[in-house]
């Protein structure tokens, strides 16, 4: 990997993945064409008898005898499916930091009852994946036919162990891709417990937003060479923010791919706003780390304390978003446009 791709690498997956996709896509890689693919559902199992059928974000049609019950995801797949009541038995993607603990991108999981098939980019246990003898796995796509977190050295072999369902995240809002997890949850019999109070949650928590409306906002990440100021259009959360009303920078100038403009921390100050909300995920800088750099520090929103949590990769669940947007309402609350 070179050039675009160790450039991105301190964005998206540790900046590793999304450019990797990329890169991969760019030269006629499909990123992975399965079949179908295995999902566990949880306290209803799904009944044995019935036929599955499924229809992917690659506009692939996924048919099998009886409804997948094995069922192994990417974190991001799985933290949506778990809200939804699907227990997937493996993960992929980073699912435990240094300590042991869980980290954030795993959602909800109970990463002590799943197998843990690779934490970081371009890792992935193909021997102990086949061992699970899943009937399914489940990933989220950047860039369409690509599989998040599938490495491209080992997608042939991985594909022929079990049918895979693509999910697409660019371009969609998050509405669209959580309505794509729950069709999927249900096709697997999942229990959907707790699923309307979550999604009544997430409304109302969408509608508070207008209130917000006269706070320009830049939505960014921090890395050790880098800030990244991201392209709305690219992530499913942030298009639902600027349809619930939020006015999100959009930036002038955006690398190849289209996801973000890569700034030098010199140029960090490139754009003005009232609020910065920064990438939470354990790959970016800190705000301490951040605020270390000049040009940052002296940013009107970081002097004036603007500066808020961005949680990336909130599950797309209504779970997920429900907590993401009440936490992202209750820091607005507390700023004010900069004039």
């Amino acid at each position: 990997m070179s050039g675009p791709v160790l450039a991105r690498r301190g964005f998206l997956a540790g900046a590793a993945g999304l450019a990797a996709a990329l890169t991969l896509a760019a030269c006629g890689g499909d990123g992975g064409t399965g079949a179908a693919a295995p999902a566990t559902s949880g306290s209803a199992a799904a009944p044995a008898a019935r036929s599955w059928t499924f229809t992917d974000d690659r506009d692939k049609k996924l048919e099998q005898p009886k409804v997948p019950s094995r069922v192994v995801a990417q974190v991001g797949a799985a933290a949506a499916l778990w809200d939804f009541g699907v227990r997937p038995i493996g993960v992929f993607g980073p699912h435990k930091l240094k300590d042991g603990s869980k980290d954030p991108q795993v959602g909800n999981v109970d990463i002590t009852k799943v197998t843990g098939l690779g934490n970081v980019w371009d890792e992935f246990n193909v021997e102990q994946y086949i061992a699970l003898q899943p009937d399914l796995l489940v990933s989220s796509m950047y860039v369409k036919g690509a599989l998040w977190y599938v490495p491209e050295k080992s997608k042939d072999t991985i594909e022929q162990v079990a049918p895979t369902v693509g999910v697409m995240l660019t371009g969609k809002s998050a509405t669209q891709v959580i309505g794509k997890y729950e069709e999927l949850a249900k096709s697997l019999g999942a229990s959907m417990e707790g699923v309307p109070e979550a999604k009544a949650r997430m409304e109302a928590a969408t509608k508070e937003l207008a209130q917000f409306k006269d706070l320009k906002i830049l939505m960014v990440s921090g890395g050790a060479d880098a800030f990244w100021v991201v392209n709305p259009p690219e992530y499913p959360d942030i298009v639902h923010l600027k349809d619930a009303g939020l006015d999100v920078v959009t930036p002038a100038k955006v690398d190849e791919g289209g996801f973000f403009q890569t700034l030098s921390w010199e140029n960090a100050d490139e754009y003005d706003a009232d609020v910065i909300l920064y990438d939470t995920r354990t790959q970016a800088l800190k705000p301490e780390e951040m605020m270390k750099k000049p040009t940052f520090a002296k940013l009107p929103a970081v002097k004036a304390g603007q500066l808020y949590p961005w949680n990336a990769e909130a599950p797309y669940s209504y779970q997920g978003y429900a907590g993401f947007l009440e936490g992202l309402v209750a820091n607005l609350k507390k700023a004010q446009p900069l004039k």
